[in-house]
């Protein structure tokens, strides 16, 4: 039998929400709601389905390697000069990219210890060695990790909001410790779920790229903009990173028909604040409903939730899927008392409120 690299032995497949499709045909249902992978419930716009259908015509032709008029556009939407973008198969390729060209075997990573697993995984395949850094109150130790750079740590991983907590940290916590930071290590900041946030303690961190050339930002088109399975995301950073990034990235990542969706839904505004508005209104009924059960949550600026309910939540989750609502366990993520939701259409919340309720009902009386 071939001998994988060492490395792969700590190493699991990556974990995705259940499928609909497949609870339907474990469980006989003909209904499921999925709440498990922060995917937009509203779909996507419909200029990049008009754009992509279009599309449609060229996909017989490789796409151009490096995206440029998508970076281009980028520039412009967000007044940041194309030399600092480089665009990638969903921003995970991106955090794939940056631990292939900058980490060393035996050089450290460090990282919350409960944050997207995708910055673990990628240090490990490249031979790092990632640095856990607990939580505090479900949100990033600005403090614990500054203190926990050596002069071997090579990345810092911050997702911010992050994820699964949804939980951000302050402007100004999060400024001093960029500012805390050698410049020989790479500050990524993933900000997946950066147009959520409704709060103006949140550090605006386009505004700090000249002033850190050790700066990196990601961001994403599937999201708030619905193109989850299209994968587009893209890095902001000085252009001496992007560079070496390129020299790195697969030929032809993004294709056609997602670099169309991508460069018709950055016009699409309607639908965009249609999304943030039905999700504003979701979170308040969440948040409003759990604190009519009793139970508390994590401060959210995502798309989801989590919710703690003071009990192991496994037994919980599956009892929602016999009910054909899909959520996310938090013992996968470090919190077994709690649930991670996405917010559904209203409906969908409702429905998963009245189970919840239910089950939660049936777990006291039993």
């Amino acid at each position: 039998m071939v001998q994988t690299r060492k490395q792969m032995n700590s190493i699991a497949m990556y974990s995705p929400g259940k499928p609909v499709e497949e609870l339907k045909r474990e469980l006989g249902l003909d209904k499921v709601i999925k709440m498990a992978s922060n995917e937009n419930p509203y779909g996507f716009s419909p200029l990049a389905e008009k754009a992509m259908m279009k599309e449609m015509k060229n996909v017989h032709y490789y796409p151009e390697i490096t995206s440029p008029v998508l970076t281009e556009k980028l520039s412009k939407h967000l007044n940041t000069s194309a030399h600092n973008f480089i665009i990638g198969n969903g921003s995970d390729e991106i955090i794939r990219m940056i631990t292939r060209t900058y980490l060393n075997p035996g050089e450290e990573a460090v990282m919350a210890s409960v944050t997207f697993p995708r910055y673990k995984t990628n240090v490990l395949i490249e031979g790092g060695t990632p640095v856990e850094v607990p939580m505090r109150d479900g949100t990033h130790d600005a403090e614990a990790i500054s203190e926990a750079v050596t002069p071997n740590t090579k990345i810092i991983f911050m997702c911010n909001p992050n994820n699964p907590t949804g939980t951000i940290l302050g402007k100004n916590e999060l400024l001093q410790l960029i500012q805390s930071i050698p410049p020989d290590v790479l500050v990524v900041l993933d900000e997946a779920y950066y147009e959520y946030v409704h709060t103006d303690d949140y550090l605006q961190s386009l505004d700090y790229l000249e002033d850190f050339p050790n700066l990196m930002i990601l961001r994403t088109f599937s999201k708030v903009y619905g193109l989850a399975s299209a994968r587009v995301g893209y890095g902001i950073a000085h252009p001496s990173i992007i560079q070496e990034l390129l020299k790195g990235k697969e030929p032809f990542n993004v294709n056609r028909l997602a670099h169309a969706g991508a460069l018709a839904a950055l016009d699409d505004k309607e639908f965009m604040d249609l999304t943030l508005e039905k999700n504003e209104s979701g979170r308040l009924y969440l948040e409003s409903q759990f604190t009519r059960l009793g139970l508390t949550y994590f401060p959210t600026h995502t798309n989801f939730i989590m919710v703690d309910l003071a009990t192991e939540a496994e037994a919980i989750y599956q009892h929602l899927l016999v009910k054909g609502i899909i959520v996310r366990p938090g013992h996968m993520m470090g919190y077994p008392t709690m649930l991670r939701v996405t917010i559904g259409k209203p409906e969908e919340n409702e429905q998963f409120i009245t189970a919840l309720e239910q089950v939660l009902h049936e777990q006291v009386t039993t």
